[in-house]
Formats: structure tokens, C-alpha cells, sequence
């Protein structure tokens, strides 16, 4: 598998604070490596698009699709705003 940034992932990746930043990096890895590590907490949202949300921290999500062999990495920020 590889990751695909989306232009609104890019801009929330670096609007985020350094520290979060590198949370996010070690999370991606996680994703990249061992999918199913227990710190990515993944789990499909109740959307139509399956879209699957990823945990970076207690206040920091991820979101993504597969498509084929990609993950297409679509917002990134705070709980509340995903």
C-alpha cells in the first residue's frame, strides 16, 4: 500500500502544531507498516464513501479511503472538526 495526500490533508497537516505533526508521521507509519496496531484505534465511519477514521491522539483524527492500493488520506485536525 501507499499514501496519497489530498490538498485539504496537506493544508491541515501544516497548520498543525510541530508536536502534533510528528504524531501524525508516526501514526501514518503505523498505517503503512501494521495496519491493525492497536494505537491507530481504526474504525469504518457510517458513511456511504467508506470512509475510515484513524486516531493520532485524544484530540486528533485522521481520515482516509482505499482505493486499490492506496490510502487516500483526506483531513486531518481535532475530534470536533473531522
Amino acid at each position: 500500500m501507499k499514501i496519497v495526500f489530498t490538498k485539504s490533508f496537506a493544508r491541515d497537516y501544516q497548520r498543525l502544531p510541530e508536536r502534533v505533526r510528528a504524531q501524525v508521521d508516526k501514526q501514518l507509519d503505523f498505517l503503512m507498516n501494521n495496519p491493525r496496531h492497536p494505537s491507530l484505534n481504526l474504525k469504518k465511519l457510517n458513511d456511504p464513501r467508506y470512509i475510515w477514521e484513524g486516531r493520532v491522539s485524544f484530540g486528533y483524527r485522521f481520515t482516509f479511503h482505499i482505493k486499490d492500493d492506496m490510502y487516500i488520506l483526506r483531513k486531518v485536525g481535532t475530534h470536533d472538526v473531522l
